[in-house]
C-alpha cells in the first residue's frame, strides 16, 4: 500500500470544513477543492436551484461523479459537502482514496454559525426553525459522522487551530490509521440508520418526522403533475381516487387525466360533502369499495378535497390491510396549510368528532393552489384563519405581507397565493417535524386560538361557525386575555384585529352562544391537563408562550366582553 497523500474532511454544515480544508492544505502544500462547489459548477446553478428542480436523490448522484472525478487524485483536501457520506458508493470512493477527518459541533454551535448565513444557501435547514431542523439532521447523520479516521470539535477551537490539529494527527498517526487492518470495511459499512434520501424534484418542503420523511408539491396547475408525484412517491400502479361529489365535479377530471398521464390505472369514489360524511359507516363503505377492486398494499389512495376527504380517507388508508399509501390533495385553503400536513387522520363516532383515529403521515401532498378558485367564499375566507395565526405565532415577515396584500390573495393572485401557501405549509411542516404527535412540544403552538375556538365550535353544534372562523374569534379571546395578562402588546392585539376584520373573519362568536355550553366544552378540551387548562398567547409575532396560569373569572370576563 502507498503513503496516504490525501485528507477528506467530513462533517455537518457549519463545522468549517471548507474554510478547514484551505488552510490544511496550504500547510501541506497541497491542492484544496469543495466538493459542493464542484457540483454546482458542474450543474450551473445553485445548491438551492438543483435541490428544488432536482431533488436530493439527483444531487447525491451528481455529488457521486464529482467524487469519481476525484479519485486519482494526490495531495488535494477535499471538503465534503454536509451529506457526501450517504451514499454508500460516494463514502467508498472517499475512504478508500484518502484518510477521512470528521468535524463535529454542537447543534448550538453549528445553528449560531449558520445564523450568520443566508438562509436560501442551505436547502436542507432552509426553515423558519433551524436550530430544531440542525438538531434532527444530526440526530440522522451521527452514525455517518462516527465514520472517520480522526474526529475533532470545532466548538471553541478557531479554524487555524481545527487546521492545526487536522495536520498534527496526519503527520503523527496518518500512516498508522490508513494501513489499520480493517479500516475500509469498518469506516465504509452501512449504518442501521439513515436519513432518507427523498426523491422529490420541485418540493416545496419536505416533511420530516419520526415516522415518515415526505414532500410537498406546491404549485398553479399542479393537478397536471399528479401522476407523477403519486408515481414518485408510492410506486404504485393503481390509484384509488377519494372526493366528494362536489370537488370531483370541478376538479375530478383533472385528477384522473393527471393520474393516467403517469400510466396509473385509476378507480374514483365520490361520496357526499359534509363533515357528516366523515363516519365508521363511511369507512366501511370505502373498505368494501377497495376489497370490490381488489386493492393491495401497494396500490394508493388519493384524497382529493377539504378536510372531510383528507382526515376520512387517510383513516381509511392507515386501517385498510394494516396500511396503503395515502396522497393527500387538498382542495382548500384550510386543508392546505392545516390538515393536510401532519398525518391526523380520523372519523367521527357517537356524535363526538374525530374520536376514532390514527397518526398515518401520507407519502405525499400534492396542492395545486388553482382549485381555490371553485371554493365558496366562506370557505376560502375560514382558511384566511390558520393563514393568520401561522403568520403570528412563526413568520415575522408574514403579517407584513398579508397586511400589505390581503386583497390580492383573497383574489387568488397566482404567485402570491402560491407563496403563501408555501410559507405556510413550510411554517406548519417545521412544526410537526419537531412534534409528531402532539406530546406537549411546540406543536401546542398550533393551538393558538383553538382553546376558545374548538368551544365556540362545539357550543354551537359545529353549524354556527366554521373552523376557521371559530379560531379567527379564539385567536381575540386569546390576544385579549395576553393583554389583560401582561404577557401580549396591546399593539399586536389592535394589529391582529385588523387583519381578522380586513380578511372577513368573524372577531367574536355569534350572538346567543350558550356560555355554560362554551364552559363545558373548555372543560372537554383536549389542552387540559391534570385539571388545569394550557392556553397558547402571544408575547410578540413569531413568540408563541404555553401558560397555565389563566385565570377562571379572567376568561369568563373576556369572553363576557366579546359577547357583549
Amino acid at each position: 500500500m502507498s503513503a496516504c497523500r490525501r485528507l477528506t474532511i467530513t462533517g455537518f454544515m457549519g463545522t468549517g470544513k471548507s474554510t478547514v480544508a484551505r488552510l490544511v492544505a496550504k500547510r501541506l502544500g497541497w491542492d484544496a477543492v469543495d466538493s459542493d462547489d464542484l457540483v454546482t459548477q458542474a450543474a450551473g446553478k445553485g445548491m438551492d436551484r438543483i435541490f428544488h428542480e432536482e431533488g436530493e436523490a439527483a444531487m447525491r448522484g451528481r455529488e457521486l461523479e464529482v467524487f469519481r472525478a476525484l479519485a486519482s487524485r494526490q495531495d488535494v483536501v477535499v471538503s465534503a459537502g454536509g451529506g457526501a457520506m450517504l451514499l454508500e458508493e460516494t463514502r467508498r470512493l472517499i475512504v478508500e482514496s484518502g484518510l477521512v477527518v470528521c468535524l463535529t459541533a454542537s447543534p448550538d454551535t453549528i445553528t449560531v454559525r449558520l445564523d450568520a448565513e443566508q438562509a436560501s444557501a442551505r436547502p436542507m435547514i432552509a426553515t423558519w426553525e433551524r436550530g430544531a431542523r440542525v438538531r434532527r439532521l444530526l440526530d440522522q447523520r451521527a452514525a455517518v459522522y462516527d465514520l472517520a479516521d480522526f474526529t475533532i470539535a470545532t466548538d471553541v477551537l478557531s479554524p487555524e487551530e481545527v487546521a492545526e490539529e487536522v495536520v498534527r494527527l496526519f503527520r503523527t498517526y496518518g500512516e498508522r490509521a490508513w494501513r489499520r487492518p480493517g479500516r475500509v470495511e469498518e469506516l465504509t459499512r452501512t449504518p442501521s440508520i439513515l436519513p432518507p434520501i427523498v426523491d422529490a424534484p420541485g418540493a416545496a418542503v419536505i416533511v420530516r418526522t419520526p415516522s415518515a420523511d415526505y414532500p410537498v408539491y406546491v404549485g398553479w396547475g399542479e393537478l397536471e403533475r399528479l401522476g407523477e408525484h403519486v408515481r414518485r412517491a408510492t410506486g404504485s400502479r393503481r390509484a384509488f381516487l377519494v372526493s366528494d361529489q362536489s370537488v370531483m365535479r370541478h376538479w375530478g377530471e383533472v385528477a384522473l387525466a393527471g393520474l393516467r398521464a403517469a400510466g396509473l390505472e385509476t378507480v374514483a369514489s365520490a361520496l357526499p360533502p359534509g363533515d357528516g360524511t366523515k363516519s365508521l359507516a363511511s369507512a366501511g363503505k370505502l373498505y368494501g369499495w377497495l376489497a370490490e377492486h381488489r386493492a393491495e398494499r401497494k396500490d394508493s389512495i388519493v384524497a382529493l378535497g377539504g378536510g372531510m376527504v383528507g382526515d376520512l380517507a387517510g383513516f381509511v388508508a392507515a386501517t385498510y390491510m394494516r396500511g396503503v399509501p395515502v396522497v393527500q390533495v387538498p382542495t382548500t385553503l384550510l386543508g392546505m396549510v392545516d390538515a393536510s400536513i401532519g398525518g391526523k387522520t380520523a372519523v367521527n363516532h357517537a356524535g363526538i368528532k374525530n374520536i376514532v383515529g390514527a397518526f398515518y403521515q401520507p407519502r405525499a401532498v400534492v396542492a395545486d393552489a388553482a382549485t381555490l378558485k371553485t371554493l365558496p367564499r366562506r370557505e376560502l375566507v375560514e382558511g384566511m384563519g390558520e393563514v393568520i395565526k401561522h403568520a403570528l405565532i412563526a413568520d415575522a415577515s408574514l403579517p407584513d405581507l398579508l397586511e400589505a396584500r390581503l386583497e390580492d390573495l383573497l383574489a387568488l393572485d397566482q404567485a402570491l397565493t402560491t407563496d403563501v401557501v408555501s410559507r405556510n405549509i413550510q411554517i406548519k411542516a417545521s412544526i410537526v417535524s419537531r412534534d409528531e404527535r402532539e406530546t406537549g412540544g411546540v406543536r401546542e403552538f398550533l393551538n393558538y386560538g383553538h382553546t376558545l375556538g374548538h368551544a365556540f365550535e362545539a357550543a354551537g353544534d359545529y353549524q354556527a361557525l366554521l373552523h376557521g372562523e371559530a379560531v379567527a374569534a379564539g385567536m381575540m379571546a386569546a390576544a385579549t386575555i395576553g393583554v389583560r395578562m401582561g404577557v401580549t402588546p396591546s399593539g399586536l392585539l389592535e394589529r391582529q384585529r385588523r387583519l381578522i376584520e380586513r380578511a372577513g373573519l368573524p372577531l367574536r362568536p355569534p350572538p346567543g352562544l350558550d356560555a355554560g355550553r362554551v364552559r363545558e366544552a373548555l372543560a372537554l378540551d383536549k389542552k387540559v391537563v391534570s385539571g388545569t387548562q394550557r392556553w397558547v398567547l402571544l408575547e410578540d409575532v413569531g413568540r408563541p408562550v404555553i401558560r397555565d396560569d389563566v385565570p377562571t373569572g379572567l376568561v369568563e370576563e373576556v369572553l363576557r366582553q366579546l359577547n357583549g
